[in-house]
């Protein structure tokens, strides 16, 4: 089958209109998804093809979109609710964690709450400490929560189909810088797994396990370490609720080595987690202690001065591997990652293809 490309935006745009061709119960809405913008092109065409009933924008009152959405859902509908910033949702997190991620559990399995809760998250310019939150860490702790955070655009459609046709709440993480990422995307209805990790690149001797952005960045430096002939594992986390810790320890068993990529801050973070089970499940197997690298615990600032040291990136990732791996000469490899004109925006090796 010949390759086609799209963008991460047009994935999604792609499996919402496949989703509400399938199933007539499938709705769309949130606040600008029928601005021009259509939220990142991503909600692009869909009000035009099903109709403003199923399709609609909301006034900003995020409690009262996700009791709408809960309230559908329990009505038998599938509803995907957009917010183009994590950080808006925070006014409905009551009743996410005590009423969609419970009412299966409560009521005996009788009534499930089918919602897809669209999400953006992540840097990006001037978003600052209140508008680039990556909470995933949060939502992954929610019993009866699924959270998916995919990283190609193959997966931002095969993910987003499997959500919504998931017979419980799934909240999906989108970095708003993969939105213009480029990645090989079938034609036509694609089958996912929720809860199941891809190995992007296999390797020998270290296990790189990233998270949404950080997948992009894992890849640059196993590219650059493979110079230095250390071969990295890039794994691809693609949900971290549930976690598929299958390919995570057979990854491990192999190479003994482990550094977890996030975006989020460090501090109690889906990294810890992964760290701290691989030294619960496989201590014996590691050749040097489990790594994690993640957001600092501070505030992310919004000036452009003060965010420049604030993200890792691929080096700091070749120098963590270099250091796990023993080598303490790898100024050289540094140099093969050079420094983007502006820091706050992609650069060209960004878009991929993946």
């Amino acid at each position: 089958m010949a390759e086609r490309s799209l963008t991460f935006a047009q994935a999604i745009n792609e499996a919402m209109h496949l989703a509400m061709e399938k199933d007539p119960d499938v709705l769309c809405y949130g606040l600008g998804v029928d601005d021009p913008k259509r939220i990142f092109g991503t909600t692009e065409g869909l009000q035009e093809a099903f109709g403003e009933a199923r399709v609609f924008d909301m006034p900003t009152s995020e409690n009262g979109m996700l009791g709408i959405g809960i309230g559908a859902a329990l009505d038998d509908m599938k509803p995907v609710m957009v917010h183009q910033r994590l950080d808006f949702f925070l006014l409905a997190m009551d009743q996410l964690v005590n009423a969609a991620a419970k009412w299966f559990y409560m009521f005996g399995g009788q009534r499930s709450v089918p919602i897809t809760i669209r999400l953006m998250l992540g840097r990006g310019w001037g978003q600052g400490p209140t508008h680039s939150q990556n909470l995933q860490a949060w939502f992954a702790h929610i019993p009866g929560l699924k959270v998916v955070m995919p990283a190609t655009a193959a997966d931002a459609k095969g993910l987003l189909l499997a959500s919504i046709f998931d017979p419980n709440p799934v909240v999906f993480l989108e970095h708003r810088w993969l939105h213009h990422q480029e990645g090989n995307v079938p034609p036509g209805w694609q089958d996912d797994v929720l809860g199941k990790a891809k190995v992007l690149r296999a390797g020998t001797d270290v296990t790189l396990v990233a998270i949404s952005y950080q997948v992009v960045e894992a890849l640059r430096a196993a590219e650059v370490l493979q110079a230095a002939g250390i071969s990295a594992e890039v794994i691809d986390l693609r949900t971290v609720q549930p976690i598929d810790w299958a390919t995570i320890e057979a990854s491990i068993a192999k190479t003994g080595r482990v550094l977890v990529l996030d975006t989020g801050a460090l501090t109690c973070s889906v990294s810890s987690e992964i760290v701290a089970r691989s030294a619960e499940k496989q201590f014996a197997q590691l050749k040097t202690a489990p790594a994690r690298i993640a957001m600092p615990d501070v505030p992310e600032p919004t000036s452009y001065g003060l965010t420049k040291e604030f993200h890792p990136d691929a080096r700091e990732i070749v120098k963590q591997v270099c250091q796990m791996c023993g080598l303490k000469d790898f100024a050289h490899l540094l140099q093969r990652l050079p420094f983007t004109e502006h820091h706050d925006v992609p650069g060209e090796w960004f878009k991929g293809p993946f």
